[in-house]
This record gives C-alpha cells, structure tokens and sequence, in this order.
C-alpha cells in the first residue's frame, strides 16, 4: 500500500464516493452534493431519510450504478448488492433456490450437475457414461471448493429468517406471491454478502427492505444488518430498525436540495436535525431584523440625491446578508388524502363463490367464500404466502378464479383496486398519462386540482411514472382512486413506503370512508383505523367476526 497521510489513508478505505453529485428529475434538482459530500466507509451503516419526493430513492438507485446522475460521477470499490423498492426478477422459471444461489454462481454449477447425474442414469452409451462421470467429478470438485454443500444450508437458513419455508425454495418464482418473490430477492442479496455470520466487505443498499417481512423477520433482519461489516445504506420508515441499526444519518431536505450528514445514531440525529433547524431559524431571524433596518436607513438616505450610492451599498448588503443564509425548513407539505364519496349500489355490490387459484398443481387457495355488503369492513388475514394479494386481485378482476367458482356484480358496484405492487402504474407513462388514463371521463382541471392536492404539479407531471419513488407511487395509485368513486375498496398494503405523516393521512381516509373495504396489510394501524366488523383467514377462506383477538395475528405477521 502507497504511503498516505490520514485523510489519504481515510480516502483509501471508501467505498463509495461522490464527486460534485447532483440529481435531478426533468428541471426538478432533488440534491446538490458538492465535493466528495457523501462518503460510504466499511462499517458505515447509513439511514437515507428525507419525505416522500425528496429523491431518496432515485439517489439510491445513482448510488447503486442503476442511472446516472445529472452531473458528477459516484466511485465505488468492491462489492454492492442492491435492494430496489420494485424488484425485478430475471429468470422467473428458475426456482427460488436457484434464484438465491445464483448469488455465488452456485446456480449453474448445480444445474450442470444435475444434467451430468441424469445422463449418467439414463444413458446405455459406455462412452457417454463416462464423458458424463468425468464432467461430474469435476464439476463435483469446482461445487465443493465453492462450499456448495455448505451454502444451500445457508442459503435455506437465511430464507427461513425470511419467512421462506423449505418448500417454497423449490418452487418456480413465477408461483410465488410478489412479497414471496421480494423477500427471495432480499435473500439473494443477503446470502451473496455473507458467509454466515454477518461478516462481509459487500455494500449493501437496501431500498424498503422490511416491506413484506413478518415481525419475527424484521428482528432477525435487524439483528443481521447490525452486524454488517460491510458499507450499509437503507431506505426505511421503519423507526425501530433505524434506531437498532444505523451509525450514520444522510437526511436528504427537500426544501434546500441538500444533504445534511451526521455522523451519530438515529435517535441521537432527531435531537441534531432539531437544533440545526432551530439554529437557522434563528439566524434568519436576525439576519431579518437587521436587514429590515438596513433597508429602513437605505430609504432614508435615498432620499438625499447625494447619499444615493450610500442607499445603494446598504441594499446591496442586506440581500447579501439574506442570500448567504441556509434555508429555513418549512413544515412538510402533506397530500390532502380522502377515499371518495361511495357510489350509491345495493345491499350487497359484490359476491364472490368457490374461489380458487392455482400454480400448476400448487393449491394457495379453494372455495374461498365472501359477501361484501354495503358499507362492510374486512381485514383478510394470512401467512406470508396465504394467497391474499392473490385474493384481492381476483375480486378486482385482474386475474381470473380457476374451477367453476366466480364473482357476481351486484346493483351499482364500482371497485377502486391499490395494488400492492403498483401494478395500475404504467411506468413508460408519465404521472399526467397514468391519471388520464385511469379517469378517462374526468375534466382537466379536475384533474389537476386532484394531483396538485396530492403534490403533484408543474414538471413532475410530466415525469415518467416509472421514476417515482414508493411513496410517491403510492399517492399517484390514492389519487387516481379517490377521483374514482368507488363502492368497494380493495386495498392491498395502503400505507407501504410512506412517510410518516402521509401514512396518518391514509389512517385518517380510512377512518372516514363511508363504503366497503376489503383490507390487507401488515399495519397494525391500518386495521385500528379500518375498525373492521369481518376478518376472512387464508388460505382455508374462514369467515369470521372481528375480535381483538385477530390483532395479535396482524401484530405477529
């Protein structure tokens, strides 16, 4: 190693690096980082925050080498897993197994095994066999210097923390529910970063991680994060996994376009973030009194012909004054969030009988019954691949029931569908396209007035869907929802990937709608708000009342 002083011998440990950074989407800067700003160091274990639009995802996704940025460049060295807040599987023929080993290349190998095997079993060529025997010892050999034998039971180990059960792993991924397929995602990264024990020089990024994870999962994921050894920035509303595990904070403040970094835990940041803003407001403050009586004597001197340019000198310095202040923080803008006013429909707008799905011969679900009545409220309850987004994507007509069973449309129904997964966004369109799109029979104005209620105008309406981030996806899918009307909501995790305060405005919508609601989410929150009067359990399809009782079963999951 060259010899270095401290900053130099510092500078030789990063891993990533910025340099100059800005981002920007369309005419919109989201961040200036001048300099090398923002700087990751093995054992750094950052937490990204900022509101929803702030760019902390499209920040993200600079960092992890998925877009660049406007202007400057990011440096990394070694290894980086990423976690998009919208995974995109490769190959969903392949088995979850697969899937994650094919974090270490193990994948292959396995499969080149598993054809030589074959061969060696079916063939009656002696020459064929032998070929076969020979390629098999070898790769054989190459699996186990790569610790395969080791790896699969840790690779199941990890999926297993997950919530990912020995006989999900060899099933293809196109069986598996979209939190099945994430939480894969999320163990192929895991697995590829460690031997084990935590231990590894991989960065991780993780965007939302904890979505779709049980409660029993986010412990042992908080636990497997803290002990990263490698560079670590996450994305997450989730306070208590930023409390355990973050060192670092880089709050990204959407009002100045700037990063603010603070090199202490999250909770000791809060106290930080808050003296920082009150130290601004004083300063502005002063600098406002000050000014005010510049600009006061300014006129008065202006007055006099021959003190013109004394005027002149004294305005100049209170703009000055003025311009080299940072910005005051103003309090977040909020989405005015509200479910619409119910259609008028009759006593019981949908009924669905024998509904059934299956993936090949995998049963998630049979002659699931469900009568939803005229202001009814049900919470559909579940193990993490029970089949309930399934369900709701059934009763919103998007997937069709397998078997004889079928739903009935009864006087006046008008479904509103949120899907988990965004999947009523096209991302090619842009935020105006998707809205027209999913309100055809709406006017301009309207429509304008709805997205500028949700924080949507200007240029951003011209942006491409597909470069929102979560949270901001979330508000475009409850915009084109409340314009909509709706008798019957069907709402899969309502309030993933927002910020806190937006999430409270969708408790609050909750609380209020006056229609039906079918509700499946892992927000405690979500269902105390929702008051429900029915729960149906899968993937037996149970019917019952609501009781307590069923809330240490959403708690739990």
């Amino acid at each position: 190693m060259p010899a270095f002083g401290l900053t130099g011998l510092l500078e030789w440990f990063l891993v990533i690096v910025s340099n100059d950074l800005e981002v920007r989407v369309g005419a919109r800067t989201l961040l200036t980082a001048p300099g090398q700003h923002l700087r990751v160091h093995p054992g750094d274990r950052i937490g990204l925050v900022g509101r929803n639009g702030a760019g902390k995802t499209t920040t993200m996704r600079i960092l992890a080498g998925e877009t660049q940025p406007f202007s400057g460049k990011i440096s990394s060295a070694g290894e980086i897993g990423y976690l998009p807040q919208d995974s995109r599987e490769g190959n969903i023929e392949q088995t979850a197994r697969d899937r994650v080993l094919s974090a270490r290349g193990l994948d292959a190998l396995r499969s080149s095994l598993e054809r030589q095997q074959e061969i060696m079993e079916t063939t009656s060529d002696d020459r064929q066999r032998d070929s076969a025997i020979l390629k098999y010892s070898r790769l054989e050999e190459q699996y186990s210097s790569l610790g395969g034998y080791e790896a699969d039971s840790e690779a199941a180990q990890i999926c297993d923390n997950l919530g990912l059960p020995e006989r999900i792993l060899d099933q293809r991924l196109n069986t598996l529910s979209g939190g099945q397929r994430r939480r894969v995602e999320l163990a192929q990264i895991l697995f590829a970063a460690t031997n084990g024990s935590g231990k590894s020089q991989t960065t991780l990024l993780l965007d939302e991680p904890t979505n779709h994870l049980d409660a029993d999962s986010i412990t042992w994921l908080r636990g497997f994060l803290s002990k990263h050894e490698g560079g670590l920035i996450m994305i997450s509303h989730d306070v208590e996994l930023l409390n355990a595990v973050c060192n670092k904070v880089w709050f990204l403040d959407a009002v100045r376009a700037e990063a603010d970094v603070y090199n202490m835990s999250f909770a000791k940041y809060k106290d930080a973030r808050a003296l920082d803003e009150a130290r601004r407001r004083r300063e502005r403050s002063n600098a406002e009194k000050k000014a005010s009586s510049l600009k006061k004597q300014a006129a008065h001197l202006g007055a006099k012909a021959t003190k013109a340019a004394a005027a002149k000198q004294m305005l100049a310095r209170a703009d000055r004054m003025m311009g080299s202040l940072d910005a005051v923080r103003v309090d977040d803008r909020v989405a005015a969030i509200s479910f619409p006013d119910p259609a008028p429909c009759g006593k019981t707008p949908l009924f669905a009988k024998g509904l059934t799905k299956m993936y090949g011969s995998l049963e998630v679900f049979a002659g699931v019954d469900l009568a939803i009545d005229k202001g009814s409220r049900v919470v559909v309850l579940g193990y993490n691949g029970a089949g309930k987004t399934t369900l709701l994507k059934l009763l919103a007509g998007v997937e069709r029931t397998d078997g004889e069973g079928g739903l009935v449309s009864g006087h006046g129904l008008k479904i509103g569908y949120f899907a988990q997964e965004h999947d009523t966004i096209d991302p090619d369109k842009s935020v105006w396209q998707n809205t027209i799109s999913a309100c055809p029979d709406a006017a301009e104005q309207e429509l304008r007035s709805l997205l500028g209620a949700f924080m949507f105008s200007g240029e951003q309406l011209q942006q491409p869907a597909g470069t929102l981030s979560g949270g901001e996806k979330t508000r475009l899918a409850l915009a084109a929802l409340v314009s909509s009307r709706a008798n019957v909501l069907l709402l899969d995790e309502p309030t993933n990937n927002l910020d806190p305060m937006s999430r409270e405005q969708v408790l609050d919508a909750l609380r209020t709608y006056t229609g039906a609601v079918v509700l499946v989410t892992h927000d405690p929150g979500a269902v105390k708000a929702l008051e429900p009067d029915r729960v149906i359990v899968l993937p037996d399809g149970d019917e019952d009342l609501w009781s307590d009782e069923y809330m240490e079963i959403v708690e739990l999951a």
